[in-house]
């Protein structure tokens, strides 16, 4: 029986396709074959997309509201460089500290400006530089390209962050060299005469005196 059936269906093949039952089988295979790879590959680019388009719902979940922090030293900015997602993501120019949560892709951890979250970068973004020595405060000796491009960036960071701190100075501000005596002590020799004034006065004395003896003698 399944003999006949078999040599009807090999009798079926040649007539409705004119070809031999091997090569009919052989693109049958082939073609499942390639059902099947076309299906995983589309199948795991659907949960990619899907994986994709759920993370990208999670980040895009409303922000807290800004915390204002006041003022903090830089060893405590140091714990808002993004890596721990219940803090915000901070990031200081000039000494003024600025949220930047919402830009998390580019400073946030893996970011192209990762590392200068956390910091006051002004000297490493004035250069545009990535050197570790950089990433400081500190602009002294700057050229005016690059404090003007510093500029440009405090100029963004203002418009569109919110500030939300300054970074303690901790360098002692020194006055200047006292020169010793109070003020009270210079009025004081104010009222006392100078030189010049004895010796304006004792010219005026010697002039009475030789006007009053040319008098007497008249």
């Amino acid at each position: 029986m399944a003999l006949q059936l078999w040599e009807t269906a090999k009798e079926s093949i040649a007539v409705y396709t004119g070809l031999s039952p091997g090569t009919f089988f052989t693109g049958l295979a082939l073609g499942l074959a390639g059902y099947y790879l076309l299906s995983s590959l589309f199948g795991s680019s659907d949960r990619q997309y899907e994986r994709t388009t759920r993370a990208s719902a999670e980040e895009m979940q409303p922000l807290p509201p800004p915390v204002q922090l006041g003022e903090i030293t830089e060893e405590e900015l140091r714990a808002y460089d993004g890596n721990d997602a219940a803090k915000p993501l901070l990031m200081a120019i000039k000494g003024q500290i600025y949220d930047v949560s919402q830009s998390r892709m580019f400073y946030g951890p893996g970011g192209p400006y990762a590392l200068f979250a956390g910091k006051d970068a002004s000297r490493a973004l004035a250069k545009m530089s990535f050197e570790d020595k950089d990433l400081t405060g500190d602009i002294s000796g700057l050229g005016p390209f690059e404090l003007d491009a510093l500029q440009d960036w405090e100029y963004k960071f203002m418009s569109k962050y919110v500030k939300v701190g300054t970074i303690k100075n901790t360098v002692p501000v020194t006055d200047g060299p006292s020169h010793g005596k109070p003020v009270e002590a210079t009025e004081s020799h104010a009222d006392k005469p100078t030189e010049n004034d004895a010796s304006e006065d004792a010219a005026a004395g010697t002039t009475e005196s030789a006007s009053g003896a040319y008098v007497d003698k008249e």
